[in-house]
């Protein structure tokens, strides 16, 4: 079996796999300040409150864009599951060729977004993921990474709200019954979801003419699903694309093809 963790800047996606299968998925927050012991007890609970024995990981992959938890969860893997993890990163093989100006900029979530949905839909594709940002990730028609758009994710532009603005109250993110809200609540859902639906139609449009392609547009993360229900655009939701991913890079890696270093 393979454990994948996929570590964001709020919480870390942890998956199973069984050969090609995703088996077990769990969500638990990023801890920035967590031991690698802390980390360990939280893995070997899960584990087991899933019925996995320890014994049965035969192999771990990560991908980080929270650079002091990443020796962290190396030594909690190292020390808990006996294994050395393939941290996804400059020099591992992923089969996409970044056109970044400094590829090393590229955060390894999205690298992982980009070989999963190329092995599942091909090229050229915009891949949208709703996290604490919300990023936009152009693939060409060859495979190649093209760079992207960075914009504030719903949460991180909600609590932005709640602590500039003294009268707008905390809320919980869901689906505005209207465009026109009729609360402070409502208005801020409209914001929300029809805003981020709004932005990603036009940014669509706007990254597929400077691609000069009709790319298929795929969306994953917290908000993905709400979101995409309000465009004309998002045409897939892929709720674990960067746990595929790694399975894929880790796959890549662990079994090199033929003239492969």
């Amino acid at each position: 079996m393979l454990l994948a963790v996929d570590v964001g800047n709020t919480r870390i996606s942890i998956g199973v796999y069984s050969e090609d299968s995703l088996v077990h998925t769990w969500r638990v927050s990023t801890g920035r300040d967590k031991t690698e012991d802390e980390y360990g007890m939280v893995l070997l609970s899960l584990l087991e409150g899933s019925g996995v024995e320890v014994a049965e990981i035969n192999g771990a992959v990560i991908a980080c864009v929270v650079p002091p938890v990443t020796p962290v969860l190396e030594k909690t893997i190292s020390k808990y599951l006996g294994l050395d993890p393939l941290v996804v990163g400059p020099g591992v093989k992923t089969g996409i060729n970044i056109k970044y100006e400094n590829p090393k900029e590229v955060g390894p979530d999205r690298i992982a977004h980009a070989v999963a949905a190329v092995k599942k839909y091909g090229p050229p594709l915009i891949i949208i993921d709703f996290g604490t940002a919300t990023t936009f990730d152009a693939i060409s028609a060859k495979g190649e990474y093209l760079g992207g758009v960075i914009a504030p994710g719903i949460q991180t532009a909600l609590e932005a709200l709640f602590e500039k603005a003294a009268r707008l109250p905390r809320i919980e993110l869901s689906r505005p019954r209207r465009a026109i809200g009729k609360t402070s609540a409502e208005s801020m859902q409209s914001g929300m979801i029809y805003g981020f639906a709004g932005m990603v139609d036009g940014l669509v449009r706007r990254l597929s003419r400077e691609m000069g392609s009709q790319p298929f547009v795929v969306a994953t993360g917290d908000s993905a699903d709400m979101v995409a229900r309000e465009t004309e655009s998002i045409k897939a939701v892929e709720p674990f694309l960067a746990l595929e991913g790694l399975r894929l890079i880790y796959e890549m890696n662990a079994n090199p093809g033929p003239g492969d270093s």
